[in-house]
């Protein structure tokens, strides 16, 4: 039971626990000040026109970097 909801993931994408807390932890951190760029943008659209696409484009960039250090068909999911 503890390795399925700890250890079992992480290890799928390469990674121990900690690494993929670190991870996570990272991308949900940028995705929520991309949420906030878009909130700000929906209320004054001049504001932060590109700022959301631009994050969610690098974090995406990211995931790829990092499957590409996989085997193919290796992983379920980058996080």
């Amino acid at each position: 039971m503890f390795d399925a909801l700890f250890l079992r993931h992480p290890r799928s994408v390469g990674e121990g626990y900690f690494k993929h807390l670190s991870m996570a932890l990272g991308f949900a951190g940028h995705l929520a000040i991309a949420a906030a760029a878009c909130f700000a943008h929906a209320l004054v659209p001049a504001l932060f026109p590109r700022t959301a696409s631009r994050i969610v484009v690098s974090l995406h960039a990211t995931m790829l970097a990092n499957r590409r250090k996989l085997q193919p068909g290796a992983f379920d999911y980058a996080i």
